[in-house]
């Protein structure tokens, strides 16, 4: 492999951030560092789908909820001093008694890619209240990253 291609090769790793999870070095085959990348790939794949899935396993275990989609506004993401990525997440209950929310919030690309999942919880919500928290990322997210409402339950 010539300089130019590890270097290349390297570079797309770090802007992907997936140099955390494979190495280059000038003596990498081209299909050794193929396989680090499909390998890198597939764990960074693997934690969203692990993440997804324990956000839907949160939402599905609440019993006698409601869906609240409606009621719950997000602020505009923005990176914490750790790299992981925030958002304000306020909740209205428009219930006649206090309330809790669960909200599952998804932090996508620009282009729509899912990149985290992550579930908060809004306690004790006064009827005809609000209530505020913050969505945290599970990891360091990157470039241009939004947040979306994917599901929330009213309990």
């Amino acid at each position: 492999m010539t300089r130019w291609t590890t270097a290349a090769l390297c570079t797309a790793l770090a802007l992907t951030g997936l140099t955390g999870l494979t190495a280059c070095s000038e003596d990498d085959s081209p299909s050794s560092v193929a396989s680090k990348v499909a390998s890198a790939a597939s764990r960074a794949g693997d934690a969203v789908a692990s993440a997804t899935a324990e956000a839907g396993r949160r939402l599905d275990g609440i019993k006698n909820g409601a869906d609240a989609r409606d009621d719950v506004r997000l602020g505009s993401p923005a990176s914490a001093s750790d790299g992981r990525t925030t958002v304000q997440v306020t909740v209205a209950n428009s219930a006649g008694s206090a309330k809790s929310f669960a909200v599952q919030v998804d932090f996508t690309d620009g282009t729509g890619k899912l990149l985290d999942a992550v579930v908060l919880t809004v306690p004790d919500v006064p009827a005809g209240g609000s209530g505020k928290g913050t969505a945290r990322s599970t990891h360091d997210l990157s470039g241009d990253v939004r947040a979306k409402v994917s599901r929330a339950v009213r309990y």
